[in-house]
């Protein structure tokens, strides 16, 4: 493909190990949801993680009542939205970290002079929140991270490729001039279907799950979502960056 123009990252769990902790923020809200609603079900992190890793809490409030087939007024969904986005927020600014050996090679890009940009399906102020306690947020221009959930109007989640779009029409750069990295099938699937070259981190899954969730991850990003290279670690990611651009 050439030169890349653009380097475009995912920030839950491709930058920073967020994902967890946010999860962790948002299953007790999840659960009084459920209790509200008279629903038999009851969800902690992992089930929440399996169900709807790599989408923001609104997507997730859809998702929920199709699966439990109950409606929430849209003014109800706002106010559990604003609540967790809170809470979420507080615990990232206090425990976050980054995806081991991130920073290294934002230095090597850095250097390399390859401009860079996130793309998330969070919320801004939680986004920023997890760069600024992982010190992330200096490699990027605070008008250069976007967010699915701030950045659209009506807001948006993985995998619509909505906010890739976006993300390149105010960096004014075709998708197909960028590379995108993503860890989770949604946001893999955002990257693929705005015709964007992916790749896919699949190392956070060894950290969290195990080895063999890993292997599942890189056969998933391969098959279903097209993904040109798998990274197992951030160390590999100058090799990576020769091969996309072979």
């Amino acid at each position: 493909m050439g030169k890349v123009k653009y380097v475009l990252l995912d920030c839950d769990n491709t930058l920073c190990q967020s994902e967890r902790l946010a999860f962790e923020a948002c299953s007790d809200l999840t659960n009084e949801v459920m209790q509200k609603y008279n629903i038999d079900a009851k969800y902690d992190v992992d089930s929440l993680l399996e169900d709807f890793v790599g989408h923001n809490f609104r997507n997730m409030l859809v998702g929920l009542q199709k699966k439990h087939n109950f409606e929430m007024p849209q003014a109800e969904q706002d106010d559990f939205v604003q609540r967790e986005l809170g809470e979420v927020t507080a615990k990232l600014s206090q425990k976050c970290k980054e995806c081991p050996g991130v920073t290294e090679q934002m230095e090597w890009l850095k250097d390399q002079g390859y401009p860079m940009a996130v793309v998330s399906t969070s919320a801004k102020p939680r986004v920023v929140a997890s760069l600024e306690k992982t010190n992330l947020m200096r490699f990027f221009k605070p008008e250069h991270v976007y967010s699915a959930a701030s950045s659209l109007d009506p807001p948006s989640s993985k995998p619509d490729p909505a906010i890739y779009f976006h993300a390149c029409k105010e960096l004014g750069v075709k998708p197909e001039e960028c590379i995108t990295v993503e860890d989770s099938k949604s946001g893999a699937t955002a990257g693929m279907r705005a015709g964007i070259p992916l790749v896919g981190y699949v190392g956070i899954y060894k950290i969290e799950d195990g080895q063999e969730k890993e292997d599942q991850m890189a056969k998933t990003l391969t098959e279903q979502c097209n993904a040109k290279v798998i990274m197992y670690d951030w160390k590999e990611w100058p090799e990576v960056m020769k091969k996309m651009e072979a």
